[in-house]
């Protein structure tokens, strides 16, 4: 039978394309609620069937609003958060706002009203693992989070924990390693250097670009959600990877080959603070008890077709492109 979802953060990246996979694949209904912050697009949403998509402007923390929200769902997928790290470090308390109280007046609408939630996290509430370990993230590595960001995404996480043991709340939770794809903020690694070269400038790399992140396409996020909702077992955490562990410094390099330039034509910048080393997720239970796979599992073919992407919509990004620029070079960056 279709749903009726309720996707916050819906307009952001990995939201906007939640919602166009949930279109694409089921017979579905979404509600996006969103508060269009900067990282918040209309654009992200156009084309969607307006018969199966109704987007709500409003505040996670907004109590009264979101219990209306969830009052008339069947599902909550909770997307919504203040995502990145640099800005985190520069500012905390947006963080602390969205990602504890938000998650938080999000759980206590689901418990009035009896509905289930599925929350999205990140791996980098585990912390990070050396260059040359061995291991991976997997449901029982426990928590080192180092930012601001991941510290308050794993605040998160444990609250969602706390109300499925307390309350028995209707709860699934996944932690994905780093996304790509379509519609990312220009502010990200990936679309930053992407749109660097669309418009003409140097690439920049923090430090020597030997951080190692686990890359996974967008899609194959949206298409694992969707598994879980559909077939995972409640009170359960599933973590989302595709193998896709590449270094900073190689990605660069892939991004420059694939569109044409030469390989080394970037600039050093100023490594982040307290920059984790190594994100690496083994996702041996989602794929094993839900029978998930990725299809971008070839990661040249994804970052190809995310390069066209950017191609094909300068209109999307170019309103971003200048003021994110600006900042960067404020922070020496």
């Amino acid at each position: 039978m279709a749903r009726n979802m309720l996707v916050t953060g819906g307009a952001g990246f990995i939201g906007s394309n939640f919602v166009h996979y949930v279109m694409e694949h089921t017979d579905d209904t979404v509600t996006v609620l969103d508060k269009f912050t900067y990282a918040g697009n209309e654009a992200s949403l156009a084309g969607l069937p307006e018969n199966r998509v109704r987007v709500v402007r409003g505040d996670i923390c907004d109590g009264e609003l979101v219990d209306q929200l969830v009052s008339d769902t069947d599902i909550v997928v909770h997307y919504a958060a203040e995502s990145h790290n640099d800005n985190s470090l520069h500012d905390p308390k947006p963080f602390l706002d969205t990602n504890i109280i938000g998650t938080y007046t999000l759980l206590e609408a689901v418990r009035r009203h009896e509905k289930r939630i599925h929350h999205i996290s990140t791996d980098e509430v585990y912390g990070d693992l050396e260059l040359d370990d061995p291991e991976r993230f997997n449901e029982h590595t426990a928590y080192n989070p180092s930012s601001p960001y991941s510290s308050t995404k794993a605040g998160s996480d444990l609250l969602v924990r706390a109300w499925v043991r307390s309350f028995g709340l209707q709860a699934t939770i996944s932690n994905c390693s780093n996304n790509y794809g379509p519609r990312q903020h220009v502010e990200k690694f990936i679309p930053r250097q992407i749109t660097n070269i669309l418009i003409g400038e140097r690439p920049k790399l923090y430090g020597e670009g030997l951080n190692v992140r686990d890359w996974i396409h967008a899609d194959d996020h949206s298409s694992a959600v969707l598994r879980i909702i559909d077939q995972g077992r409640l009170g359960e955490t599933y973590l989302i990877g595709a193998d896709g562990e590449k270094n900073n410094k190689d990605v660069l390099e892939l991004i420059l080959e694939t569109m044409g330039q030469p390989t080394d034509a970037y600039e050093h910048v100023v490594d982040r603070p307290g920059h984790d080393l190594r994100y690496a997720i083994d996702p041996t239970k989602i794929r094993d008890e839900l029978g998930w796979e990725p299809a971008y599992s070839d990661f040249t073919a994804g970052l190809e077709a995310t390069v066209q992407w950017y191609r094909d919509n300068e209109a999307w990004w170019q309103p971003q492109k200048a003021a994110t620029e600006a900042k960067y070079r404020e922070q020496g960056q």
